[in-house]
C-alpha cells in the first residue's frame, strides 16, 4: 500500500510539471538551425528490472535533452503489475510525454473488462493515448498467468506522427511474418518492437523486406535499429543495468529500384546535385537511396517531383498488374505463411489444384 501511495505522488508530481507550458529541446533546436532530411530522435531504453520512478526519472532527464519517441521494453513493470489506460504507468508516461512533446511507446499488461492483455500503448506529444496494440500472438508461458494473456483480436495498429507512421509489434510477434506484412501493408514507416529477447536476424529479414525501420527496446538489455535497406544500422549491447541507447533515424530517406528509376535519378543528380545526394547504391539488388544534401530540401519530395517510383510502390504495382494479366491473385491463391487457410476455410494447396477456382 505504501509503496502504491509513493508511486501515486509520483505520477502526480510529474503531471503538475508537465502542466507548465514548456517546448522541447528538440523544437528549439529545430527552430534555431534547419535540419537535413527529415531528423527523428529516438531513445530506447533497455534492461530487466526497474521500478518506474527509475524509468520515470531517466524519461524525464532524457525528455529535457531534445527527444521525438522514447521505446520501452516489453511488459516492463512485470507480470504481476496488471494495469488499465488510466492507472500510474501510461498516467506517469503520459504526463512526461506531455511536459518534453515526446511520443512514447509504453507496453503494460492491460486490464480490459476483467481480462489480460499484452498491450503496446503509444502516446503522442500531447500526452494522449493515441493507439493500443494488443500483442497477436502472446508467448506459451503467458497462458499460464494469473489472468492469463490472451491474443489479442485486432489488427496491428499503424499511427500517423508527425514525422511518420509507426507501427508497433511485439516479441514472439517477430515469429510470425504476417504481422510484419500487415504493418508494411498499412504504410508503417517505422515499427517498435518491445521485447523479451533480441530478435536480431529475424527482424533483420523484415526490415530487408518490407524496407521499414525497426527499433527495439528489450529485456536483454539490448538496443537495435535495422535500416530501410535491411542493413544493422545501430546494435547497442545492454550491460545488465538500464541501457540508454539514443539514435536518430532520417524519415526522408527513400529507397527505390533502378526498374524504370535510372533516367530519372540521373537526370534528378545531375540538376539538383546540390539538394539530394545518392546515399546508398546496391547494384546487386539493383537498389539506391536518396538523401537531402542540405537543410530545407526533401528527397522524397524532389524524387516524386521527377517521377521516381518508391520501391514498396513499385512492388505493389507490380504485384497488381502482374495477377491482373494471369487472372487471378497469386498472394490469395498460394502465398501467406504456413498453415494459412483461404477465406473460406479452405486449403490454399488444396485450392491450387482446382482450375475453376476464380
Amino acid at each position: 500500500m505504501k509503496s502504491t501511495r509513493f508511486l501515486l505522488h509520483v505520477a502526480a508530481a510529474i503531471l503538475m510539471l508537465a502542466a507548465q507550458p514548456c517546448g522541447s529541446a528538440a523544437e528549439t533546436a529545430s527552430a534555431a538551425q534547419p535540419a537535413l532530411g527529415k531528423p527523428v530522435r529516438v531513445v530506447s531504453l533497455s534492461f530487466k528490472k526497474a521500478s518506474l520512478e527509475t524509468i520515470a526519472a531517466i524519461v524525464d532527464a532524457e525528455g529535457s535533452k531534445g527527444v521525438d519517441l522514447v521505446a520501452l521494453p516489453e511488459a516492463w513493470r512485470g507480470a504481476d503489475v496488471v494495469e488499465t489506460l488510466a492507472g500510474p504507468t501510461i498516467t506517469t508516461l503520459s504526463g512526461l510525454a506531455r511536459k518534453h512533446r515526446s511520443y512514447v511507446v509504453c507496453p503494460i499488461y492491460r486490464q480490459a473488462e476483467g481480462q489480460r492483455l499484452n498491450s503496446s500503448v503509444l502516446i503522442d506529444r500531447a500526452g494522449k493515448v493515441v493507439s493500443v496494440y494488443d500483442k497477436v500472438y502472446p508467448y506459451w508461458n503467458e497462458f499460464d498467468l494469473e489472468p492469463p494473456a490472451l491474443p489479442g483480436q485486432g489488427d496491428v495498429e499503424v499511427y500517423d506522427a508527425d514525422f511518420g507512421r509507426i507501427g508497433l509489434a511485439t516479441c514472439f510477434d517477430a515469429k510470425f511474418p504476417e504481422v510484419f506484412q500487415r504493418l508494411r501493408d498499412k504504410g508503417a514507416e517505422l515499427v517498435v518492437w518491445g521485447s523479451a529477447y533480441s530478435g536480431f536476424t529475424e527482424l533483420q529479414a523484415f526490415a530487408l523486406l518490407h524496407h521499414y525501420y525497426i527499433v527495439t527496446s528489450t529485456l536483454t538489455g539490448d538496443s537495435i535499429v535495422y535500416d530501410i535497406t535491411g542493413a544493422l544500422a545501430a546494435d547497442e549491447r545492454g550491460t545488465g543495468d538500464v541501457s540508454v541507447a539514443r539514435f536518430t533515424l532520417d524519415m526522408d530517406r527513400t529507397i527505390y529500384h533502378y526498374n524504370f528509376n535510372l533516367e530519372k535519378r540521373a537526370r534528378l543528380l545531375a540538376e539538383r546535385s546540390a539538394d539530394v545526394k545518392l546515399e546508398v547504391d546496391m547494384p546487386r539488388e539493383e537498389w539506391f537511396v536518396l538523401k537531402a544534401a542540405r537543410p530545407g530540401v526533401s528527397a522524397r519530395r524532389l524524387g516524386h517531383e521527377y517521377g521516381l517510383e518508391e520501391l514498396r510502390s513499385y512492388q505493389d504495382r507490380s504485384r497488381t498488374g502482374v495477377d491482373s494479366r494471369r487472372g487471378f491473385s497469386f498472394t490469395d491463391r498460394y502465398g501467406g505463411y504456413p498453415g494459412r487457410k483461404l477465406r473460406d476455410g479452405s486449403d490454399p494447396q488444396r485450392a491450387a489444384t482446382a482450375p475453376d477456382r476464380p
